[in-house]
């Protein structure tokens, strides 16, 4: 297996994508429900993202926790759900491309675009340390805090991957697209954050408009002189059901060409998230062997 120093490109979207191969993504479950209902649905997700090319597949855990679980009378089963996920994963990881890596995907606890909803911070280290715990013990390569919207939140993740996948971590945060970089959607500069996080595998900006992740990038690679940044945007948006629209207003070449001009502001590692499909990275992977 390759050092997580090797990874460029990660997977696309997975809860969008089950959706649009007919899984009902219904809340509070959203993704996690395909564990219970479709689970050959989301390995052929993970090996479709594979055969175009992605180093790197998210486990389908980004609603497995025990807050989520217990709204759908569930709670007791999020080790067991977890540990599914990231079978699931291995095993098409195993059958496509053994080299690749499988990231273990850490969620807000409550809701993405609601940072007003994140509970107290302790609360939040308690939570996502047993929500990490879960993905060590089932064999996750890394742990990926993705979507993160306000600080307290972050340093509880931060906190709780440093207890238990010490230098197997990564963070990428959800910001305002409109307006300066490095505002989280809470309204909070992620500036506070940059000094705790220098050990991190990766520091990056997720599930925002892929034309705004450009400063983003720059701003952050102003900031952290040697960490990976990564990049991986979406295209459409949620529904408030819990669903995602999605558009075609960015088709795959559009997506190469934004995510080309991620790399050159200094972005080294990038992927695709709500929207975006296997074609999407095959895309890019052909243009990553072209450079």
């Amino acid at each position: 297996m390759f050092h997580p120093s090797s990874l460029r490109l990660i997977d696309g979207a997975t809860g969008s994508e089950l959706e649009q191969r007919g899984v009902d993504l219904s809340l509070p479950l959203w993704s996690a429900g395909a564990l219970l209902d479709a689970p050959e649905v989301l390995a052929q997700v993970h090996r479709d993202y594979l055969t175009a090319g992605a180093q790197a597949i998210t486990t389908a855990t980004f609603r497995t926790h025990r807050r989520v679980l217990e709204k759908a009378g569930l709670g007791d089963r999020a080790a067991e759900l977890t540990r599914q996920a990231v079978q699931i994963a291995r095993d098409a990881r195993d059958e496509i491309c053994r080299d690749a890596l499988v990231l273990g995907s850490v969620a807000p606890l409550e809701d993405c675009y609601r940072p007003d909803l994140v509970p107290d911070e302790e609360v939040c280290f308690q939570e996502h340390l047993e929500w990490m715990e879960h993905l060590i013990e089932a064999g996750v390569d890394l742990i990926l805090i993705e979507t993160i919207n306000h600080l307290s939140e972050a340093r509880a993740a931060i906190r709780a991957a440093r207890r238990v996948a010490e230098g197997k971590w990564m963070i990428s945060f959800c910001t305002r697209s409109a307006g300066p970089p490095g505002v989280l959607l809470s309204g909070e500069k992620w500036q506070p954050l940059l000094e705790e996080i220098q050990d991190a595998q990766g520091v990056g900006v997720n599930c925002v408009s892929p034309h705004s992740i450009v400063d983003q990038v720059k701003l952050l690679r102003q900031e952290l002189d040697q960490t990976p940044i990564l990049a991986y945007g979406n295209i459409g948006h949620a529904a408030e059901e819990g669903n995602w629209i999605s558009s075609d207003a960015i088709g795959p070449e559009l997506y190469r060409q934004l995510a080309a001009s991620w790399i050159d502001a200094g972005a080294s590692i990038v992927g695709g998230c709500c929207g975006t499909t296997p074609e999407h990275i095959r895309v890019i992977h052909q243009q990553l062997i072209d450079r």
